[in-house]
């Protein structure tokens, strides 16, 4: 790379960054992967649900910094067994071959890496089917009374799955909501907008990088 293609792309880095605030370039920025999203005050009796885990790359992380008790749900099964394999022996960490959302069924899901979406067809993906789970149903047969931290991430499936949550009154027993909302679809920024108008009211925005990453904390 040149030396004037350097100084162009750092000229629009501090564009993006610090004159049109891109949430995004701000993400990366700030190493928000680094700090924010394993910025909790958690401990070893804390009990994380990671949903929508993929290899488990964010549970190792927290697992690593806190010692928790983690849930991962990843409903493709090269993933879950990747996750399998990754956590075998570690008895706090607990793996399930299902998503969570707020019915229970079997639906088709396009497979791309950490881009396979029950909402969204990828270039290059491979149709598979998979189990989805009721929330409120696969809480209550796990026996959780308290959820410290839930981390969301599952290619537009929050849409469904927050006002699941919200409407049964499990958000009450979630201390700190982590999502990532996705704006592949006409209706999404309207949607987030509703939903996050109903975390009002348990929840208070901790940060916000709107369509990248943010955190609700309870009140």
């Amino acid at each position: 790379m040149t030396i004037l293609k350097k100084i162009t792309n750092r000229v629009h880095n501090i564009i993006d960054v610090y004159l049109l605030r891109k949430p995004l370039a701000r993400w990366y920025q700030e190493r928000g992967d680094e700090t924010a999203r394993l910025d909790y005050p958690l401990n070893q009796t804390s009990i994380v649900f990671d949903v929508g885990g993929y290899v488990g790359d964010y549970a190792d992380e927290i697992y690593k910094k806190f010692g928790c008790r983690i849930y991962i749900f990843e409903p493709v099964p090269l993933f879950y067994d990747r996750c399998v394999k990754r956590f075998s022996g570690n008895s706090s960490i607990a793996c399930f071959n299902y998503g969570l959302a707020a019915r229970s069924g079997r639906l088709e899901i396009n497979v791309h890496d950490e881009s396979s979406s029950f909402k969204k067809e990828v270039d290059g993906s491979v149709k598979q089917q998979a189990e989805l789970r009721s929330i409120t149903e696969a809480v209550a047969d796990l026996g959780i009374e308290k959820i410290d931290l839930i981390k969301i991430n599952i290619e537009g499936g929050e849409f469904d799955l927050l006002p699941a949550i919200i409407d049964s009154g499990l958000v009450k027993r979630i201390k700190y909501i982590q999502v990532q909302f996705h704006n592949f679809d006409a209706n999404a920024a309207d949607a987030r907008s509703r939903i996050r108008s109903l975390l009002e009211k348990t929840h208070r925005e901790m940060w916000n990088y709107e369509f990248v990453w943010e955190s609700w904390e309870l009140l």
